[in-house]
């Protein structure tokens, strides 16, 4: 069973830093893309970032491209999301996620698995 555990949310100032966390179990870590979508209220689901840890191959959001990094540790099976210069429009609830394939982060495709959801917000 495909376990994505999130931590890491909160609350922080506009110009701030978080880092979330996503640890993973129930499948083979570097077979497969892993990483963040979020969901504003009101907005459609966004992929933010993922990573697939076999080749380092990652794909960000032009929206956050040069202020969040994505890293894995597969020795532990977990997945982070460094996140800077954090803006308003960034306040949205991120949920972690598995694609099967790079080619469906790439189409935009709902993922395979997700998590429960950890709520960012980002006061102006």
């Amino acid at each position: 069973e495909v376990q994505l555990v999130e931590s890491g949310g909160g609350l922080v100032q506009a110009g701030g830093s978080l880092r979330l966390s996503c640890a993973a179990s129930g499948f083979t870590f570097d077979d497969y893309a892993i990483g963040w979508f979020r969901q504003a209220p009101g907005k459609e689901r966004e992929g933010v970032s993922y990573i697939r840890s076999s080749d380092g191959r990652t794909y960000y959001a032009d929206s956050v491209k040069g202020r969040f990094t994505i890293s894995s540790d597969n020795a532990k099976n977990t997945v982070y999301l460094q996140m800077n210069s954090l803006k308003p429009e960034d306040t949205a609830v991120y949920y972690c996620a598995v694609h099967k394939s790079w080619v469906s982060v790439i189409l935009r495709r709902s993922p395979d698995y997700w998590g429960q959801g950890t709520q960012v917000t980002v006061s102006s």
